[in-house]
């Protein structure tokens, strides 16, 4: 299989999408709270919107640098 196509196909499973989008969630209560400020707001906002949109997306760019999938379709032929 090809890069491209590895970028390009699901390779993120349900339990993990979960698993991405609660710390996210909860940033965003502890955001909205004002406890985190400053450059920590910052970096821990960029990591947890990247962990956002590969849950929504359901593509991780480094599952498939490393071959790594955990979706159940992915070893399913189209049909």
């Amino acid at each position: 299989m090809s890069f491209l196509k590895r970028l390009t196909t699901r390779n993120v499973g349900t339990a993990d999408r979960i698993i991405r989008t609660l710390p996210s969630i909860a940033f965003a209560f502890v955001w909205a709270t004002g406890a985190v400020t400053g450059t920590a707001l910052i970096v821990f906002g960029v990591i947890l919107a990247m962990l956002l949109f590969t849950a929504i997306t359901s593509r991780c760019s480094i599952y498939a640098m490393f071959g790594i999938g955990t979706c159940p379709l992915q070893n399913s032929e189209p049909r």
